[in-house]
């Protein structure tokens, strides 16, 4: 087997995990004692809810969100030792999630496989919700959604632009001041609580935002299920 085969039977996830302010790069240096090669950390703020029964149980106002890509087996074993190391199955700990990638490119021996095709779809437990809306809106976005189930959720600062938006000071492109909100919950209430968001922010109307859904393979954390 050649090397491109070989590179192209393996499987990628990605990791995510959301702790409070300070932690993310003790996450990152347990990661890379278990293969995980680097990762990426984001700053943001968890939505203030320290219920026993909410699963985002993170009452710090600033939380890090680390992302990490690896192989399937290297991403099992790191949020496993994560988990157990910032002790996640404790309240105000911290969250984990991993989920399935089609692809992963930019290192080594890694290429695009165009005969990507899924060999039956199952049906997770959880899903992981993005939305990007403009600054200042993150906060209708989850009240929207715990209205509609969802037990509150993570703020990330961004910038971007679409089509529909631009602005100029002096002549020049300003890139729109963005918001990106992630929030995990029920696959049964993923439909429910994205057409409660889409109300809230009227996102069928161009430049108000946009809604991804990714399944979630597993959880570390999480208060009704911890895996």
């Amino acid at each position: 087997m050649n090397t491109l085969e070989n590179t192209l039977k393996k499987s990628y996830e990605m990791l995510a995990v959301i702790v409070n302010f300070g932690v993310g790069s003790k996450v990152l240096h347990l990661g890379k004692k278990y293969g995980i090669s680097g990762g990426t950390i984001f700053l943001g703020k968890g939505t203030q809810h320290c219920l026993l029964n909410d699963f985002f149980d993170i009452c710090d106002e600033r939380v890090e969100v680390v992302l990490m890509i690896a192989q399937t087996e290297k991403i099992e074993s790191a949020a496993e030792a994560i988990s157990q190391k910032f002790k996640f199955a404790k309240a105000n700990h911290g969250i984990a999630f991993t989920a399935a990638l089609n692809n992963f490119l930019g290192v080594r021996n890694c290429f695009y496989d165009k005969t990507h095709e899924e060999k039956g779809v199952n049906k997770t437990m959880y899903e992981a919700i993005f939305v990007i809306v403009d600054r200042g809106n993150a906060e209708t976005v989850v009240g929207a959604a715990e209205a509609a189930g969802a037990k509150g959720g993570t703020i990330m600062n961004a910038r971007g632009s679409g089509i529909h938006e631009y602005s100029k000071l002096f002549a020049m492109d300003i890139e729109p001041e963005k918001e990106v909100v992630m929030l995990i919950l029920e696959t049964a209430k993923t439909e429910t609580v994205v057409n409660a968001i889409q109300d809230a922010t009227e996102m069928s109307k161009p430049g108000n935002g946009i809604i991804f859904t990714i399944g979630v393979n597993r959880t570390y954390g999480l208060y009704q299920n911890n895996h």
